[in-house]
């Protein structure tokens, strides 16, 4: 049957608890889905030619003060630097109070709850060249931000109040980025946010229910892209948008900053083809990705059903009325169709 014949159906995520509409009567061919417009690059060159980027070699002094960078002992010849956002969205000083003087007030009958806003926000710089994006980068570049992912995540352990760390890449700007110079971000938090909670919970429900882990469990059957040693890529069964992929590891781990070097290369090598193919087939989309973890304080009976995965999100469509209102999104590509066409697109072999 073609995508465009296909009945309607709704599924339920059971990693998020959450439901969604297929539709493809509301699409084109899920082979016709293209971005309507490439990112264009903003070298945005000084009088003398060079580049003006903050995030560019040579201009390090124009950036928020450096956490690390790697190699360790590198001067211009850096590959990875971990900064502080210029404009957190959270304030570093533990100490910050609420604007009515009170670290914590909570109106009870409201139920509402007023935090002072403590954090980091931190950014993550793929490369010292404006021109090269993170699949541009090696299988072992790629692996060099994953590791200063995990380099940061531990270090953010080290602080008793930060509850929960999300690692998060906005590509293009109308996928949110305010710089075209390839970079990420982290921010930690001192609470859980819900998502997460609501994430743990339904792990944890399935666990109880079924005995087993739901990411070790998942079903491959015409969901799967690509495998690696470690890992594998895949439309999951309930997708909230079109052409939504997940690289999940084959071995169970309820942390990402559990990954080891060797695993990191492998993730590093899945994550650059499954970004490549997704820019051949959509015509180089915005897109997000976010590493989904588990909470950093997470009970030893919590761990056996907590699973990390990462998330990328091709900006292909919008949010209207129906999903804010009801948290049900609609799809109008199943995901079965979205992964043959991605398993299909044929890239040149590379490291």
């Amino acid at each position: 049957m073609s995508p465009a014949n296909r009945n309607p159906e709704i599924r339920k995520d059971a990693v998020n608890n959450r439901t969604v509409i297929l539709s493809p009567a509301r699409s084109l061919r899920p082979s016709d889905f293209k971005s309507k417009s490439q990112a264009k690059p903003d070298s945005n060159p000084s009088s003398d030619g060079q580049p003006q980027c903050p995030f560019c070699s040579g201009n390090e002094h124009q950036c928020a003060p450096e956490i690390f960078r790697s190699p360790e002992d590198s001067t211009s010849d850096w590959k990875v630097r971990v900064i502080e956002n210029l404009y957190p969205a959270l304030s570093r000083d533990l100490k910050v109070k609420s604007d009515d003087d009170e670290y914590c007030q909570a109106d009870v009958t409201a139920g509402d709850v007023s935090l002072g806003g403590f954090g980091f926000h931190d950014v993550i710089i793929e490369s010292p060249v404006h021109s090269v994006h993170l699949p541009d980068l090696t299988s072992s570049g790629v692996a060099g931000v994953l590791l200063a992912y995990k380099k940061r995540i531990e270090q953010l352990c080290a602080v008793d109040s930060i509850s929960y760390v999300q690692v998060f890449k906005n590509h293009g700007a109308s996928a949110g980025a305010s710089m075209s110079h390839s970079h990420s971000q982290i921010i930690a938090l001192p609470v859980i946010p819900s998502t997460a909670s609501t994430r743990l919970n339904s792990m944890k429900e399935y666990h109880n229910q079924t005995g087993k882990c739901v990411l070790c469990n998942i079903h491959t059957n015409k969901l799967l892209i690509d495998e690696s040693t470690h890992f594998i890529s895949i439309s999951p069964f309930a997708s909230a948008f079109p052409f939504e992929t997940w690289i999940v590891p084959r071995y169970h781990s309820s942390h990402y900053h559990e990954l080891d070097e060797d695993k990191a290369i492998d993730l590093g090598g899945l994550l650059k083809l499954t970004l490549q193919k997704l820019s051949v087939q959509l015509n180089d989309p915005p897109y997000n990705y976010m590493i989904h973890t588990s909470p950093l304080r997470i009970t030893s009976s919590q761990l056996p059903c907590t699973h990390w995965y990462i998330q990328i999100v091709p900006q292909l469509s919008t949010i209207g009325g129906f999903e804010m209102g009801t948290g049900c999104y609609i799809n109008p590509v199943f995901p079965e169709d979205a992964a043959k066409i991605l398993r299909e697109v044929e890239m040149p072999k590379s490291d």
